[in-house]
């Protein structure tokens, strides 16, 4: 059974990520817990603050969050009609991060699917705040779709890798999972000036072949020392439905999520990113 977290704002970008995520597992039996952490909600509203007591403005914005929450499980259950899915609701008095984290760890998640962007919607970035958050400090890997993204099948998966990174078994078989109900390609794109692979990086690429074996595998070399343009550039050229890169220490995507802004290194996806985040789970 697949556990998928899906925290959400209520806004279109928020059902926009629910409804990819109940078409891409539709294949799969799993258990959708639809959260909303409303802790920056209770102090959003000053002039709310300065008439009623922070006790009841607490109690007022947790029942409006439940009821949102329920009206949200009810709109999805009504349109999937799968009866390999179930649903839950958490409705939190606590920040994004650490409900996350949290549940991740309860429920043993094995996904976090969310929208790019929230209810702010800043369309000069790539990635919105909270997005962002979850990327960067919840110890899961996240599936970030873009806004307005109809789900698409994804039959074309890109996957840039140096190979130095010991991958982690349990998010290569959750990648696989993804990929063989769709027949999907994947492109593992090794970016350098080099065609040469140390050892180091001949045993990861192996590994990678053995847990992967399932699929079907194109190992592509890109003599460039601009990782961002080529990959952008292979995503435009081979019709690429999904890109996935993994997020660990010292590894080129943590380098520029912790950038003040991804855009100011040109990467405008349009495609859903899933960040592999390469934690220690059970």
């Amino acid at each position: 059974m697949r556990k998928i977290l899906i925290p959400t704002d209520f806004s279109e970008n928020a059902i926009n990520a629910i409804n990819y995520a109940v078409a891409l597992f539709k294949y799969d039996i799993c258990e959708f817990y639809f959260m909303h952490a409303y802790q920056d909600d209770i102090y959003a509203d000053e002039a709310l603050l300065a008439n009623e007591s922070l006790e009841r403005i607490t109690m007022l914005i947790g029942k409006k969050s439940e009821e949102q929450l329920k009206n949200t499980l009810s709109l999805t259950a009504g349109r999937s009609h799968n009866p390999r899915h179930t649903y839950h609701i958490i409705a939190s008095n606590n920040l994004l991060v650490d409900e996350a984290n949290k549940i991740v760890d309860e429920q043993n998640i094995d996904i976090i699917v969310m929208g790019t962007r929230g209810k702010t919607n800043d369309r000069n970035l790539t990635f919105g705040s909270h997005t962002l958050q979850v990327l960067k400090y919840v110890q899961c890997p996240v599936l970030a779709i873009p806004e307005n993204y109809r789900y698409t099948k994804p039959n074309h998966i890109l996957f840039p890798t140096d190979y130095m990174i010991p991958y982690k078994r349990r998010e290569l078989k959750l990648l696989c999972e993804i990929a063989v109900p769709y027949r999907a390609v994947i492109d593992m794109l090794y970016i350098s000036k080099s065609n040469t692979l140390s050892l180091r990086q001949k045993d990861n690429k192996a590994f990678i072949e053995g847990e992967l074996c399932k699929n079907n595998i194109n190992f592509k070399i890109e003599n460039s020392k601009h990782i961002i343009n080529a990959i952008y550039k292979h995503i435009k050229e081979n019709g690429t439905d999904l890109l996935v890169m993994v997020n660990t220490r010292h590894s080129f995507l943590e380098h520029f999520l912790f950038q003040s802004t991804i855009d100011e290194l040109s990467l405008n996806l349009d495609i859903p990113f899933l960040a592999l985040q390469n934690m220690r789970r059970n």
